[in-house]
């Protein structure tokens, strides 16, 4: 049985553990001469402990079918507007194939929640479909409960992603009005029951722009704390996306300046050495480029958040869905792709970001794990 995390969250800030105390000191207000020292020490244990390398990964988007309405995200149910549509499988091994020949061995398949377009063990087939050729797949989908998780670790998935969004209680209400995703306590266990699970590395993260960062820093800490005390045989990354433009037009309710992100991130390098710190196409490539080498150990590159955004697969079956229904589209719209989840700042080719990870030193990694090792 899991210790649960409920409890240690509830409990914030007014009592912490001696490492959340430490924590908490690093997030306070700094002068930029006190930031710019944790960062050069961030560096150094980064490199201490991960060498030059950098892991690179791709999302791969099946489906943007959605039951949940989340006030920030693309996928949102109540989107009417936008175009849907849930990949076959054929149009999942034509993506993955295309992210293959780019270079990517370490694949993340996303999903919106949609118990009919996204259901009876279609998730299993996509992991199936991909992990003779993919050594590397990880998920982004809806809550589980752990038998499910060991299905999905059985077809042949390793990783695990779940943000809580939030960890502010109250704004996660205001922010999820309908769907499964408003029962705060329940995706809030979601790496535990991945771990019963039988995963072998879970990612855990907040979206920065819906309550105030420094607690909502510190929630994540506690969290990663938790899950290392508990779910200690698997490895553990954490990430700081902050919101982007999506379909709504939402705006960030908070600031989560770059000085910010960067005392975060090295805050958390500090405090966790050995954790794995992700950094997504949403920064700007300027301060991607900026940030590689203070503590980030794996980053994505030339993503697409939209199903068939690679290479087109889907366009021939999009339409809209309403109330949970799908409805044909009864007249051209001039758009040809499906909606993405939010918008990506660095467009840059996976080429790209890889060449410029070694103009700073570091080595692009796009393979670290095959389940041979396993059997070995």
């Amino acid at each position: 049985m899991l210790t649960s995390f409920i409890p240690v969250l509830d409990a914030l800030p007014q009592r912490k553990s001696p490492l959340m105390e430490r924590f908490a000191a690093m997030l306070e207000p700094k002068a930029p001469a006190q930031i710019e020292a944790m960062a050069h020490e961030s560096r150094q244990i980064t490199r201490r402990n991960f060498g030059r390398t950098m892991r690179l990964f791709a999302p791969l988007y099946v489906s943007n079918e959605c039951v949940n309405n989340c006030s920030y995200c693309g996928f949102s149910r109540d989107n009417n507007a936008i175009l849907r549509v849930t990949l076959t499988m054929d149009q999942v091994i034509r993506e993955a194939r295309h992210l293959l020949d780019q270079g990517f061995r370490n694949i993340l398949l996303v999903a919106g929640e949609h118990p009919r377009f996204v259901s009876d063990g279609y998730l299993e087939e996509c992991i199936r479909a991909l992990r003779d050729v993919v050594p590397t797949i990880g998920i982004e989908v809806g809550p589980m409960e752990a038998p499910e998780y060991e299905q999905m670790v059985k077809a042949g998935a390793e990783g695990l992603v779940v943000y809580q969004e939030t960890y502010d209680r109250v704004v996660y209400e205001q922010m999820h009005t309908a769907g499964p995703k408003k029962d705060f306590d329940w995706r809030l266990a979601c790496p535990e029951r991945g771990y019963a699970g039988g995963f072998r590395r879970i990612g855990i993260g907040a979206l920065f722009g819906l309550s105030d960062w420094r607690l909502e820093a510190l929630r994540l800490a506690a969290h990663l704390e938790h899950l290392y005390k508990h779910c200690w045989k698997s490895s553990f990354t954490v990430a700081f996306p902050r919101l982007r433009p999506a379909a709504g037009g939402f705006k960030p309710m908070t600031d989560f300046p770059d000085w910010a992100l960067v005392q975060t991130i090295c805050a958390f390098r500090l405090t966790f050495p050995e954790v794995g710190i992700v950094l997504s196409t949403r920064e700007p490539a300027p301060l991607r480029d900026a940030l590689a080498p203070l503590g980030i150990t794996m980053m994505s590159a030339g993503s697409h958040t939209e199903p068939g955004g690679y290479t087109g697969a889907g366009s021939d079956d999009l339409h809209l869905t309403v109330r949970g229904r799908r409805v044909e589209l009864e007249a051209t719209t001039g758009r040809t792709r499906a909606e993405g989840q939010f918008g990506i700042a660095d467009e840059r080719s996976p080429q790209g970001v890889a060449e410029m990870l070694r103009a700073r030193g570091l080595d692009p990694v796009w393979k670290d794990w095959d389940p041979a090792i396993l059997s070995a």
